[in-house]
């Protein structure tokens, strides 16, 4: 069995490879655009992780509710694998954003709605893995998350609904041309693949029991105060 799993690991690996080496291929024959020249080939990385963050923040709500109605480990362990990806994506969208923003409006920073909320996004999972951390009971340490798993991604309707109805710095259409979206797609299939293989290997890793030993006997990173007065 495990022999089975390596081997399609294996293949779904080399696979997610081959999608991001033909990515890069056709974002660099895809036309430039003429407004904004170059950098706005930004877009086939920026976008799909802008993408793949929410989604990896609706598994984390998914599981969270999942644990919330059964009480099983595995949604838990679900919660913190897609947490850690929906902060990874995060980093990866905020980044791109401010060097997009840097090169097209000599911009690094504005607080525009999108980007805002983009950053309390990446702030609340960001928060979601150092409370985890924090709390030595596995039991209370798996309820108090998927509470916060639940209600942090109430920020992804408030984020669509800013990006819809309030005035933003950002353009409001892609600029896209038919001949960019064969490298947009393939980007997409590509990032969406390496954060759904992402998830389920840190998934997998958590169900070892090696793991969760040395896991639960390390204890949260900063002691409670009760252990530091007594």
């Amino acid at each position: 069995m495990d022999r089975r799993r390596g081997w399609i690991a294996g293949v779904y690996w080399a696979l997610t490879l081959a999608f991001l080496a033909i990515g890069v291929f056709l974002a660099i024959r895809a036309p430039i655009d003429e407004t904004m020249g170059p950098i706005q080939k930004l877009i086939y990385l920026h976008l799909p992780v802008a993408v793949n963050t929410f989604l990896a923040s609706l598994v984390v709500c998914v599981a969270s509710v999942g644990y919330l109605a059964a009480r099983g480990q595995k949604w838990d362990d679900l919660a913190q694998a897609a947490a850690a990806v929906t902060v990874l994506n995060g980093t990866v969208l905020l980044l791109t954003g401010m060097f997009w923003g840097k090169v097209a409006w000599d911009l690094w920073w504005t607080w525009s709605p999108r980007l805002t909320f983009s950053l309390i996004l990446w702030a609340l999972y960001l928060a979601y893995l150092i409370v985890r951390r924090r709390i030595a009971s596995p039991e209370r340490r798996a309820l108090v998350s998927a509470v916060y798993g639940a209600v942090a991604f109430l920020d992804v309707p408030l984020l669509y609904l800013a990006v819809k109805l309030l005035p933003d710095v950002h353009p409001t259409q892609s600029g896209l041309v038919p001949a960019m979206y064969p490298a947009l797609w393939t980007w997409m299939a590509a990032i969406t693949m390496i954060s759904g293989g992402l998830i389920a290997a840190r998934f997998s890793l958590a169900r070892l029991p090696a793991f969760r030993w040395e896991h639960e006997a390390s204890g949260p990173i900063i002691p409670p105060a009760a252990g530091l007065t007594g």
